[in-house]
């Protein structure tokens, strides 16, 4: 094939594919125009659709299904059916319209409460609207369950006001709301619903015991605190003491030194802080019942707060999260948060230096733990810190013996009560 007669051809090839081109950009802008004029309608018909519960879906088929039926076969029953159904759906649009001038208002009083003690909630509906509103359902979830109110008819400006119980026996963080107002058929077909608050918060503090400071666990700092330990260099100025081979020149104090005709070298009380490192595994597999593991939640919360209450410093971990050390009050907040896990790590031991990798070296270690936990992993916890930093296990176990007993480098405390933490820390501390 010649030259010319290439040409020719490589040029309708090239026509052919700017024409396809221009045919697909042409549909796809209109139907880019289609789903515009669509838009609206298509999204009223969604959320239209959305009002229909499942009961109702399921009589609307079953009508179409009978109407069905009676044109193909020819049976009145079916027609009768059919026509029933379709008049009950019909019928219950007629209880989707109205329309709500509310302001709705949920409080709870107190928003922080121990487990156990007793907490109020309060919802005010207003009707802020210039005409009346028929009687509404009002629906608000508590937690796990929900609780329902019927808001009576409403003038200008009137409120309703309803009171409710919140359960608090055990340590939790409820939610409360929102509220939503629900207007439908008492057959349950259709539902339309309106959402007028958003969620608020109740934490259920764990229950929590006094515990006595500790002494130890403390690691050298000049900006800590003073302690009886005797050292060469620090800046608490204790004593003076005669030279010794071997002593810092710079501690020599001339003036007493020529007053006594021999060198004479100061000595200081050293200086401590306190790095306390708090540890609560929640692995589900530690933990013989939920009692077991709110013990532990217990013994966790009344540790972390004594110690923030001191003004020490601490880091209070598990598997989920870093519990924030500012106040007693978010501590406490925080261990709300504190659930049984599938946990992560292989074992105690991993899990403890993972999340605390990149911690400052505490000088005190406390984990508390279940007692379903195993010899091998509390002896491979203890391993875990040098032989100069104390660790202190805390074990909750409500079926078992309290006591106190060594674990390779640690001191397990088995409480079977919160009442009992404080002596055996006390006791393991010394």
């Amino acid at each position: 094939m010649t030259t010319a007669e290439r040409q020719p051809r490589s040029q309708a090839s090239f026509a052919l594919r700017e024409l396809m081109r221009a045919l697909a950009s042409g549909f796809l802008r209109l139907w880019r125009a289609v789903l515009r004029v669509l838009e609206t309608p298509l999204s009223m018909l969604a959320g239209a659709a959305k009002t229909v519960t499942p009961l109702g879906w399921i009589v609307s088929c079953a009508a179409v299904v009978s109407l069905l039926l009676a044109f193909l076969l020819g049976w009145a029953e079916f027609a009768f059916i059919g026509f029933a159904l379709a008049g009950g759906m019909l019928a219950a649009c007629a209880y989707l319209f109205g329309r709500a001038t509310y302001r709705v208002d949920i409080e709870l009083n107190p928003r922080r409460v121990t487990a156990g003690d007793r907490a109020m909630g309060r919802m005010q509906v207003v009707n802020t609207g210039t005409r009346s509103v028929l009687p509404t359902r009002m629906e608000l979830p508590v937690g796990e369950g929900l609780a329902e109110f019927v808001v009576p008819r409403l003038t200008p400006g009137a409120d309703d006001e309803s009171l409710f119980a919140i359960p608090t026996e055990r340590r939790a963080l409820i939610v409360a709301g929102p509220a939503i107002s629900v207007r439908g058929d008492q057959l349950g077909l259709l539902r339309r619903t309106t959402r007028w608050t958003d969620q608020v918060e109740l934490f259920v503090h764990p229950k929590v015991t006094r515990i006595a400071a500790t002494a130890r666990g403390l690691v050298k700092d000049l900006e800590g605190q003073t302690t009886k330990a005797i050292t060469d260099s620090d800046l608490a100025f204790h004593a003076l003491r005669s030279y010794e081979p071997g002593d810092d020149i710079r501690n020599v104090h001339w003036r007493s030194s020529a007053r006594t005709g021999q060198l004479m070298v100061r000595q200081y009380q050293e200086t401590r802080r306190s790095q306390l490192l708090l540890l609560m595994s929640a692995d589900s597999r530690f933990y013989a019942s939920d009692d077991e593991f709110e013990l532990a939640v217990s013994a966790l919360a009344s540790v972390a707060v004594e110690v923030i209450s001191e003004e020490s410093e601490v880091d209070v971990l598990w598997e989920n999260a870093r519990l924030r050390e500012r106040t007693p009050m978010t501590l406490l907040d925080d261990t709300c948060r504190i659930q049984q896990v599938d946990s992560r790590y292989a074992s105690l031991r991993e899990f403890a230096r993972t999340v605390g990798a990149r911690l400052a070296e505490p000088s005190l270690v406390i984990a508390v733990v279940g007692s379903d936990v195993t010899h091998k992993e509390l002896h491979g916890l203890s391993t875990l810190y040098p032989s100069d930093t104390p660790v202190i296990i805390a074990r909750a176990a409500v079926n078992g013996d309290a006591g106190l007993r060594k674990v390779g480098n640690a001191m397990v405390a088995t409480i079977t009560r919160l009442p009992e933490l404080a002596g055996l820390l006390q006791r393991a501390g010394r």
